[in-house]
């Protein structure tokens, strides 16, 4: 019985960390990256190329993008005119750029 408890808890553990990496996100280090890498198409929560999908939380909704796991694919693959930044990005960073991204989107940009 100890056995199957061990192995449970286990389960339990790995399962919780392995999808919660966004929530270790760091949205004070995303906000270095995203001035450095995004802010000149997303300044301000806008985009440039096409105004109606900015970061605004209401077109990240509208776009299916209101999640770190959303907004890290979108970022890790690029989508359109936006560049993937799969090998430009470390993985964490992303995640940082993620948190950022919903914090300042939950803000209104302000």
């Amino acid at each position: 019985m100890k056995k199957i408890l061990s192995i449970l808890l286990l389960g339990i553990t790995i399962f919780t960390f392995a999808f919660s990496s966004p929530a270790l996100a760091d949205a004070a280090s995303g906000a270095k990256i995203f001035s450095a890498n995004c802010a000149s198409c997303h300044a301000g929560g806008k985009n440039l190329v096409k105004a109606e999908k900015s970061l605004k939380k209401d077109a990240l909704e509208k776009y299916g993008l209101y999640s770190a796991e959303a907004i890290i694919t979108q970022v890790t693959n690029g989508k359109n005119a936006m560049p993937a930044f799969k090998g430009r990005l470390k993985p964490n960073q992303i995640e940082d750029v993620a948190a950022y991204v919903l914090e300042q989107a939950d803000k209104d940009w302000k």
